[in-house]
């Protein structure tokens, strides 16, 4: 494997990573402290090319820093009872207000519909944190930095075009299918269960109320692609040896 194909293979690790997470530590530099470095908890979706949006009020302290000075950190991660024994990605880059805020509005929310009454709020607006470096600790000796472009994935208009279709027609005739995803690939048996997002490398389902997050086996680019590789799961699922046992 050449050094360029190596970095673009950890930098889709890194971002599969991101992909799994929608909570976040937002790192701002404080105007009111002089520069210091403001910590705060941020909720977090990634648009079609990686970056993480953010919905923040212009009352909130992080808010009056990135609008002082751009420069931002968010630091993804998993609650765990050792947390420097998981992995954890860093992103850097600069944080710029979205000028239209329905146009992302629609996607954040099927993930964070909590965040309803925030986003319905006039004080509220989405925040683009354009990545500009990427830290990635896979575990312990797995250590990293990964360049912006082999963590970006590759344009996929097709797919973001085609994602409200192909989410309604899944959560439309095809919840047998994404029950057996959940038991077979998940290990999680779900009654309620409805597909919220697909992208590049996979797609995430509500189980229960639960986010669950898998990936495909090769990245999908449109439409044809995702319906092939949805086929290729189910069909996975079917022939499980488990299922056997039931």
């Amino acid at each position: 494997m050449t050094p360029i194909d190596q970095g673009i293979a950890i930098g889709a690790e890194a971002r599969r990573f991101v992909r799994s997470y929608h909570n976040g530590s937002l790192c701002t530099l404080s105007k009111k402290l002089e520069g210091y470095p403001f910590a705060s908890v941020s909720p977090f979706v990634l648009d079609a090319a990686g970056n993480p949006i953010i919905l923040i009020s212009n009352l909130a302290e992080h808010t009056k820093n990135i609008d002082a000075d751009s420069r931002v950190s968010l630091l993804v991660y998993p609650c765990a009872d050792d947390a420097q024994a998981v992995g954890r990605v860093t992103l850097t880059g600069r944080a710029a207000r979205l000028p239209d805020k329905k146009g992302f509005g629609d996607r954040y929310l099927r993930y964070l519909p909590q965040a309803h009454d925030y986003f319905a709020a006039h004080d509220f607006y989405f925040y683009r944190i354009q990545v500009e470096n990427i830290r990635y600790i896979g575990g312990f000796g797995k250590i990293h930095w990964v360049r912006p472009e082999h963590y970006a994935p590759p344009p996929t208009t097709a797919l973001v075009e085609a994602e409200a279709g192909i989410l309604a027609h899944m959560n439309a005739d095809h919840r047998d299918n994404m029950r057996d995803y959940c038991r077979y690939l998940c290990s999680c048996e779900a009654v309620d269960v409805e597909m919220v997002g697909i992208d590049y490398d996979g797609f995430d389902l509500r189980a229960d109320g639960k986010l669950l997050r898998l990936d495909f086996s090769e990245p999908v680019s449109n439409a044809t692609e995702a319906r092939t590789a949805l086929v290729a799961m189910a069909r996975q699922c079917r022939e499980s040896p488990e299922q056997e046992t039931i």
